[in-house]
């Protein structure tokens, strides 16, 4: 059984994160909170990584009623775009764990709020 998980921010640390994890065949991504990038920018941001390079599998979207999901190598994840963390629902999607890496919700008290 895979441990799951979810990426609050999806800057330069959620992707290195993304991709680490995707890496991983011990790790499921079912999540990605960012209140500022859309869908199609989060495709292009994680197939194009100046250091890293272009990601080596397939990349797609997906939406269905009203929710999005990015589809990466056949796996689909669910993507939010909420600014309060406790508005995101991580466990409607599947993630026992969350990264957050926005840089903003560093302290105890505010990393909490992703477990409300």
């Amino acid at each position: 059984m895979s441990t799951t998980m979810g990426i609050n921010g999806f800057g330069r640390i959620g992707r290195l994160v993304c991709r680490a994890a995707l890496a991983n065949p011990d790790v499921a991504v079912k999540a990605i909170n960012d209140p500022f990038m859309d869908l199609k920018y989060m495709v292009y941001q994680l197939k194009y990584d100046s250091v890293h390079k272009t990601f080596p599998g397939t990349i797609a979207t997906k939406e269905d009623g009203g929710k999005e999901f990015l589809v990466v190598n056949g796996a689909e994840i669910q993507v939010f775009h909420e600014k309060d963390p406790a508005a995101i629902p991580w466990g409607d999607s599947g993630a026992a764990y969350i990264c957050e890496s926005t840089g903003v919700f560093t302290q105890k008290e505010k990393a909490e709020l992703h477990l409300k």
